[in-house]
């Protein structure tokens, strides 16, 4: 639970009020001049409504450079981000021809395999020319080759599922996995900080939807209890089944999920337990298998395993591993799998070749070493931050590092001048999160040498002083500490 200083609350809604206020003033002096425009649309009514895309218009057009900034090449632990302009106050922006090579702060490379690699991208390059780029088809019609059966047995084996089962996009394999799951006169409960793909899933359901305090097991008993013995709503029949989904590390906040305890509580009232290990899998754990290997959880007392091969295993879609009865039901049912074009063949051969290279199974040590390395980096850079005065949100292992900026006008001041000091970082603000939690989301990656690491922390300490986001009083280093002992004695 993020606990927002009183000043600083205070000077944030202020911010937004100004701006709110300011873009209704706008608004209205719009109306005026503009009225002309409804004779334009011959009978249509408006297709954006003036509130519906004032957020947009008002308040992410002004700051919109900070955010989708192209880059031209491998996103590696540094990358070319092209130069953009605009000539009318941020409304367009256009591309220039100008390059600025910047350390890459924002990818989710975090082992590092989204560059040219000596065992993945021989294989992937052979993959292209044996099976083309597409399949340009479903898996049930013409669109699993050998490639994704192999991938489909890799995967089951590295999660320690009985069986897996793969789609082309992550995002889409929350959104179309819960309503084949459960339905009408089922319960998901959710914790409150999920991903937007659970939350859509979710609704999509039609399944009732709680959502317990984040990361909080006692509250999740308390959710169970009371509506196992409610039951559904208006009739009180027992639900048909309950599904509990949390994630692995989450996403916004970097803190991992206290899963053994939450796999007790769902054990004691025997609801399923789904677990989405999108940022985990292949980043924690001693062999990369995730948070389960973190924290000493059996994978059998987890139902429903989900994953992403977007982050450590530089390539595109995910996966749902589980019981083989489970599996056999999803490629009858799921529409992701029946009418969705299947994974791209060089994008199975990437996956497999990665997690080879993180078993060991590559014939070297190079996986144990990105490994260690993504750890060592991950608790040295949140150790550095958090000793310089920062509010860093997340857990030790986490390569997932939040900076809290909370105002809005430190959002795009911290993302630009990180970008004048070849540092790129991703900033996220509402509705990505709460109105008042705006923050820089650092990454880390088993890429970043240790130099990298030292001249992002400098550049970020110079910025945060600049802008203001030290909320903290900063440790003395020890060369203070050792001119403090020489002046007391």
């Amino acid at each position: 639970m993020i606990t927002i200083p009183y000043l600083t609350a205070l000077s944030t809604y202020f911010s937004y009020g100004l701006l709110f206020a300011f873009g209704q003033f706008r608004d209205f002096f719009r109306k005026i001049f503009d009225w002309w425009y409804a004779s334009n649309l011959q009978g249509y009514a408006p297709i954006c409504l003036g509130l519906e895309d004032f957020y947009i218009r008002r308040l992410y057009l002004r700051i919109q450079d900070c955010f989708g900034r192209p880059i031209c090449s491998p996103p590696d632990a540094w990358f070319d981000v092209v130069e953009r302009v605009s000539n009318d106050n941020n409304k367009t922006l256009k591309r220039t021809t100008k390059v600025s090579r910047c350390l890459n702060l924002g990818s989710y490379n975090y082992l590092g395999f989204a560059a040219s690699d000596e065992y993945c991208t021989p294989r992937v390059i052979e993959s292209l020319k044996r099976f083309s780029a597409s399949t340009c088809s479903t898996r049930v019609d013409g669109g699993t080759t050998t490639l994704h059966s192999e991938l489909e047995v890799c995967v089951a084996n590295f999660v320690g599922k009985p069986a897996a089962i793969v789609f082309g996009m992550g995002y889409a394999t929350n959104s179309a996995i819960l309503p084949v799951l459960i339905g009408k006169g089922g319960l998901i409960i959710s914790d409150s900080l999920n991903h937007n793909s659970i939350v859509n899933g979710a609704r999509g359901s039609g399944a009732t939807i709680r959502v317990f305090q984040h990361n909080t097991p006692s509250h999740l008993e308390k959710v169970l209890r009371e509506h196992i013995a409610e039951g559904q709503p208006r009739t009180h029949r027992p639900w048909k089944k309950i599904i509990v989904v949390v994630e692995g590390i989450y996403s916004m906040e970097g803190e991992l999920c206290l899963l053994p305890e939450i796999v007790a509580i769902c054990k004691k009232y025997k609801a399923y337990v789904y677990l989405d290990e999108a940022h985990s899998i292949g980043a924690v754990g001693r062999t990369g298998r995730g948070v389960c290997e973190l924290l000493g959880v059996d994978t059998a007392d987890v139902d429903i395993m989900m994953g992403t091969f977007t982050k450590s295993f530089g390539s595109c879609g995910g996966y749902i591993a589980g019981s083989k009865e489970l599996i056999e039901c999803l490629k009858y049912t799921c529409p992701a799998h029946l009418y969705a074009t299947s994974i791209s063949p060089p994008a199975a051969q990437q996956i497999i070749s990665s997690i080879k290279v993180i078993l060991g199974e590559d014939g070297s040590t190079r996986g144990a070493q990105k490994l260690g390395q993504i750890r060592e980096n991950s608790n040295f850079f949140r150790s550095e931050l958090q000793k310089m005065g920062f509010e860093v949100l997340g857990d030790n292992d986490s390569p997932v590092m939040p900076i809290m900026l909370y105002n809005p006008a430190k959002i795009p001041a911290f993302s630009r001048e990180c970008l004048k000091r070849n540092v790129a970082v991703v900033t996220v603000a509402f509705p990505a999160t709460p109105l008042l939690l705006a923050r820089a989301r650092i990454c880390i990656s088993a890429a970043h040498s240790r130099d990298d690491l030292i001249k992002a922390l400098e550049v970020i300490s110079e910025v945060g002083d600049l802008v203001g986001i030290k909320y903290f009083p900063a440790e003395p280093n020890k060369e203070q500490l050792e001119e403090n002992r020489v002046k007391l004695e």
